[in-house]
């Protein structure tokens, strides 16, 4: 549970910094860059000598042993340039292809992914579509009908029977994630919906949603496609017996696959770790992550969220940066999408201002990116944002990329953004905001508060 106060002192550092150590010193009168202490090619021994002595976090990342190497790993911005690659990959399926999504509109972009499901399904490819039952509850029967008709497998996470607001309806499936034929892989925050459909808002001059995906091929994606067979599996057992034992055959083939891919030797392409987050095995998964990425930065972070509640250790995280001289910057929403949340977030700005941390909101169009950048040698793009409900409560999936090639382009974009379709909060400014305004704040963050008490996970957060 979120403490009383909004944040502890910035003396209380979090115990994420007791596993790192302090960063190496340069040389007298020798500056120190972060592009070159940190900057580490797969497989060059020497980078990999200076990455020990510089980078605390590359060397939890070797002994945790999560990561993989010797992914391609292909970082696509918006549906301009997800939707594309996904419907190429879905066209040259031959034996399967597994989706799974948080929201599956009826709208242009929807009609084109469901051809090509369809032309799939009718090739002979198992074709498996996965939607939640929160997110996906308006599909029209008439397209799920036009789906199963057309040979593929829908199936519903979770249906919401029922007060679609009561507590056993909270644990979603949020991550969007599709694999084909266990060659190619897709995981990022990207619904299948067009980026300029805002439900019942008609909003013509508001650009394109905002938001990122990662195309992976490599060792990586028999994890990805692992963890959508045991998703499967689990869905499974409410159908019987047969296609139960059908799916735990599937699950025991690729967890072999998997372990045989972490174990080999993959020359070139990049290390990439699939972060997920469950309620079994993977509770805190992708908290710990960006947690050990901030105990280890040393230069630079960078977070893009949508939805940015993050609880106290988070926070504690991000002064204890600012007291190590990190420059941190936050890409924020900027347009009110849903005021209880966009309020309860910027109830937290004051402490971050006076701590140093640059926030920026976007306003160019709906901001739904879930993705960071740390010191130009950790970058994560993925399905979490970071408040209680996805780190405590969604299914969902990131995948973190170890490469420094991958994360400058990860960070020019998001630098990008914040220079050119985003205004910087200024703290002066801020602090001369209404009482009114100020209560709502508040007040919307405390009603968040309840929700995670609510939730039942008010001693993890």
């Amino acid at each position: 549970m979120c403490r009383s106060r909004p944040f502890a002192d910035n003396r209380a550092m979090s115990r994420i910094n007791d596993r790192v150590s302090p960063p190496t010193s340069s040389a007298p009168g020798t500056p120190e860059s972060p592009s070159s202490a940190l900057h580490q090619e797969v497989g060059d021994p020497a980078a990999t000598t200076v990455a020990n002595a510089t980078a605390p976090l590359m060397r939890w990342v070797r002994r945790r042993g999560s990561p993989v190497q010797g992914n391609l790993v292909d970082l696509l911005s918006n549906g301009q340039e997800y939707f594309p690659a996904l419907i190429e990959a879905i066209d040259a399926a031959r034996v399967h292809v597994v989706l799974e999504t948080y929201i599956y509109a009826d709208d242009d972009v929807g009609a084109l992914v469901t051809d090509a499901l369809i032309r799939a399904a009718q090739r002979g490819v198992d074709v498996r579509l996965v939607v939640d039952g929160f997110g996906a509850g308006d599909l029209p029967a008439t397209l799920a009908s036009r789906l199963r008709d057309g040979g593929v497998r829908l199936e519903v996470f979770r249906p919401v029977r029922g007060f679609r607001l009561a507590r056993r309806h909270l644990r979603r499936l949020h991550r969007k994630m599709a694999v084909i034929d266990d060659s190619v892989a897709f995981v990022g925050g990207i619904n299948i919906i067009d980026d300029h459909n805002y439900g019942p808002l008609e909003l013509p001059e508001v650009g394109p949603r905002y938001d990122f995906a990662v195309r992976v091929r490599g060792p990586l994606v028999a994890q990805i496609a692992l963890a959508s067979a045991r998703l499967w599996f689990r869905m499974a057992q409410q159908r019987g017996l047969r296609e139960t034992a059908t799916a735990f055959t599937e699950v025991e083939t690729l967890t072999t696959a998997a372990r045989q891919a972490r174990r080999e030797h993959h020359a070139g392409g990049v290390a990439a770790a699939l972060l997920l987050r469950d309620n079994l095995r993977n509770r805190r998964t992708i908290e710990r992550e960006y947690l050990y990425a901030l105990g280890a930065a040393r230069h630079d972070v960078i977070i893009a969220n949508a939805y940015f509640l993050p609880g106290t250790k988070m926070r504690r995280a991000l002064l204890a940066c600012r007291e190590r001289g990190v420059r941190v910057r936050l890409l924020l929403q900027g347009m009110v999408e849903y005021r209880l949340q966009h309020f309860a977030t910027h109830a937290l700005y004051a402490r971050l201002l006076e701590a140093g941390i640059e926030i920026y909101e976007y306003e160019a169009s709906f901001l739904h990116a879930k993705v960071a950048v740390i010191d130009n040698s950790w970058a994560t793009v993925g399905s979490s944002n970071l408040d209680p409900f996805s780190l405590l409560l969604a299914r969902e999936a990131n995948v973190a990329v170890y490469d420094p090639s991958f994360a400058g382009v990860l960070r020019a974009r998001l630098e990008r953004a914040m220079a050119q379709r985003s205004a910087r909060v200024v703290p002066e400014v801020h602090a001369r905001l209404p009482r009114l305004r100020r209560f709502a704040n508040w007040a919307a963050y405390y009603v968040l508060r309840l929700g995670v008490v609510i939730a039942g996970v008010t001693g993890r957060y």
